[in-house]
């Protein structure tokens, strides 16, 4: 939890030490109120008794697994049923790549059920429960009898040599079974059969950004506080990703058409497939990625995979996101030193009104970030936990 800035966890009936952390160090009594027996080195908590006799010691390790143990038994056997299943199975390919090839879980009974349930409430993934369909993949809506609604992502058959479909396929594994974040679509498992491999993802009750803002009605709904959200919740998620996560794993492929918005129009960033994990003790470098008008510059005279890639998506994104459409020629005025930039009023969404002055500030720190973010120079472009700071008001501009 390096990231991590406060915490409040009154009121919960914990007990036991309080970790070591900035956060918890740094708390105020308050944030630990209402529980039954905190202690540690914090003003207003006891300190920590560990002086205990042998007998003591064998009641507190039974204790211990009474309280930890079992119900982490219970809860996992709960999540397993309400759709978390590993039962990804190897292939048996005598000419297949290490590289690609990765052991994963074994499906087991749990997996297989599930496995099942999926079948069944798709009907075999019969086309009227297609929801989407792209280029490794159709998204299916699945009903289990658990009454738990998921998204399946059933890839296209890996027998014809599509490798990029399969990279897709254990790209989005390896990198969604690292992250926890609110802001990131959450990945409950993933099967893999000779007949068929699929991801199982939550659903998500809503569209992309880029069909929201692409209709003039849905659009309107998307006003300024929310569209400002939007922005600071990417810059959030991508943060996380990159200087929480270790190793730090980089998206290659932000835009509108990968950012989910709920029924309270909340981000959920999606579709991992081209995603990277920057391992220190290996080289980085990588096919041409990203979606036409979010390439950044650099993919001209390098291939070499660093978190700048995300930061200049990051820009495109939010310059859209306040324009309305993607930012072609904006973002040629905004890199140009011959074309003057332009005002703030220039790049609003001329289908909402005139926002108030107090979001008017945000926007135009979100111009100004944008603006950071689409250098040419990758090193002179910031970091997304400097921008997810300056969005928050943490750190000045």
């Amino acid at each position: 939890m390096h990231g991590l800035s406060s915490i409040d966890i009154s009121y919960n009936e914990l007990e036991g030490s309080i970790p070591s952390n900035r956060a918890f160090q740094n708390a105020s009594i308050e944030a630990f109120q209402g529980n039954k027996g905190l202690c540690g080195d914090v003003p207003g908590l006891p300190p920590c008794n560990f002086s205990i006799n042998k007998r003591t010691s064998k009641r507190s390790h039974k204790m211990l697994f009474l309280i930890i143990f079992l119900p982490l038994c219970g809860a996992f056997s709960l999540l397993a049923f309400l759709g978390v299943f590993f039962c990804l199975q190897k292939r048996k390919d005598p000419e297949a790549d290490d590289q690609d090839d990765e052991e994963f879980p074994i499906s087991n009974s749990v997996g297989r059920i599930m496995h099942d349930e999926i079948i069944k409430a798709t009907n075999s993934f019969d086309v009227v429960f297609c929801v989407g369909k792209g280029g490794c993949s159709s998204v299916y809506k699945a009903n289990l009898p658990s009454g738990i609604i998921v998204a399946v992502k059933k890839l296209y058959s890996f027998h014809d040599g599509e490798s990029t479909c399969e990279k897709e396929f254990l790209n989005n594994i390896r990198a969604l079974t690292e992250i926890r974040h609110q802001s990131i679509v959450k990945l409950y498992g993933f099967c893999s059969y000779a007949s068929h491999s699929f991801l199982v993802y939550e659903y998500l009750q809503g569209d992309n950004l880029a069909t929201i803002l692409g209709n003039d009605k849905e659009a309107k709904e998307l006003d300024w506080s929310k569209r400002v959200n939007i922005v600071k919740g990417v810059a959030n998620a991508l943060s996380y990703m990159h200087h929480n996560c270790s190793p730090p794993i980089i998206h290659r492929d932000i835009a509108s058409k990968n950012i989910m918005l709920d029924s309270e129009f909340e981000v959920h960033i999606t579709d991992f497939g081209t995603a990277k994990l920057l391992n220190p003790d290996s080289s980085h470098w990588t096919a041409l990625t990203g979606a036409y008008g979010y390439v950044a510059p650099e993919l001209a005279y390098t291939m070499k995979v660093t978190e700048k890639f995300d930061v200049y998506n990051f820009g495109v994104v939010a310059l859209e996101v306040i324009n309305g459409k993607c930012p072609g020629k904006i973002i040629f005025s905004m890199s140009s030193p011959l074309v003057e930039r332009p005002l703030l009023e220039d790049i609003l969404d001329q289908r909402l009104p005139t926002p108030s002055p107090q979001v008017q500030d945000e926007l135009m720190t979100i111009m100004k970030v944008a603006t950071a973010c689409l250098y040419s120079n990758p090193q002179s472009r910031p970091t997304m936990h400097m921008i997810s700071q300056i969005l928050s008001a943490k750190i000045p501009l």
